[in-house]
């Protein structure tokens, strides 16, 4: 309990235990000294302003507020002040409820979900590995017969520079889109923090395409780009929202494998605005899914392939509307199956 000048008349047995302050030890004192830094030098302000203009902002409201402990220590609470009924001068009654525990509970939340995104990326990488392997072979078998076809010219006994520079041109380019494929690898499995900005959809796509391309090739499948023009630009983490792309795009493409028709086996990635918001698609000519495994796809482990883990889509999802959207299932026509996602733009 706090008096009209902001000074602690009254300091429970709760209160001692959550700050370590004695009674005796803060009754007289101004109600700052149990505020950190932040908040002290405008707790007086509160008081008189609400005196004045009987605005609630601290008092005759609640929000969370740092508090510090005898031993400095700071920690969050929910803070809710009240005025006690026509006391003179006026009195006030503040509540305060420790919110630590539940803010650890959260952060540890946070972090399993970090975890598990970082073990379903590399998983996922695990999964595209010979596609991979194969997109990275092609640069450097090329490189292979470039140089050889340098050496050959620089022995003859008037090498045509020409010649020459274009094949070390055509080495040049080569190093480069198998360094593109390592860069983009590296940067999915990595285990970074979460950094959105503000970037154009169909790039977050382009980005990929290497990885993507590898993949189809490795299920003997076509992929189709279906990007619209024009769209604006969204505030996601691109790393992630690529390794929902990814995920989605690999779940069709085995789901086209198992299919078993080899001329039909074509995966869609298409972008659009929809209602405001930016939506993308990936849609497959696969054998679709039953009722039943509908019904379970999102949940933690379910899966219906041999060596998944089932937390593919799980975490997808979670992704999708960590960034304010949502990860939807339907039925592709004329057969197979489409998750769509989308986010404000």
């Amino acid at each position: 309990m706090i008096d009209h000048r902001g000074a602690i008349t009254a300091f429970n047995r709760a209160a001692e235990r959550l700050f370590g302050y004695r009674s005796n030890e803060v009754e007289g004192r101004n109600v700052n000294v149990l505020m950190t830094e932040t908040h002290r030098s405008h707790h007086d302000g509160y008081i008189e302003r609400y005196a004045r203009t009987r605005e609630p902002h601290i008092i005759g409201s609640g929000r969370e507020v740092q508090a510090r402990r005898k031993d400095g220590s700071e920690f969050t609470v929910f803070l809710s002040v009240g005025e006690i009924p026509d006391s003179e001068p006026r009195r006030y009654v503040g509540y305060l409820h420790d919110l630590s525990a539940r803010l650890a509970a959260e952060d540890e939340a946070r972090n399993a979900l970090a975890r598990l995104n970082h073990v379903a990326r590399v998983a996922t990488m695990g999964e595209m590995a010979a596609g991979i392997s194969h997109e990275l072979n092609q640069p450097l078998a090329a490189i292979n017969t470039y140089a050889q076809a340098c050496s050959r010219l620089l022995a003859r006994p008037q090498a045509d520079i020409e010649e020459v520079r274009d094949a070390l041109g055509q080495i040049s380019a080569q190093a480069l889109r198998a360094g593109e494929v390592i860069r983009r690898l590296r940067s999915l499995v990595r285990n970074e923090d979460v950094r959105r900005e503000h970037v154009a959809p169909n790039l977050i796509i382009r980005d990929i395409q290497v990885l993507l391309v590898s993949d189809a090739r490795m299920h003997d499948a076509r992929l189709t780009l279906d990007l619209a023009g024009d769209l604006p630009a969204v505030r996601v983490d691109p790393i992630q929202i690529q390794q929902v792309i990814l995920n989605l795009a690999h779940n069709a493409f085995e789901a086209i494998r198992d299919a078993g028709d080899p001329i039909n086996r074509e995966v869609t990635l298409s972008t659009q605005l929809v209602g405001g918001q930016v939506e993308v698609a990936v849609c497959d000519s696969g054998p679709g899914l039953s009722d039943d495994t509908a019904k379970h796809l999102f949940e933690p482990f379910f899966t219906t392939k041999a060596a998944g883990t089932g937390l593919g889509l799980s975490i997808s999802r979670s992704i999708v509307q960590a960034h304010g959207g949502k990860l939807v299932y339907d039925r592709n026509s004329p057969r197979g199956t489409c998750f769509r996602f989308s986010f404000p733009s």
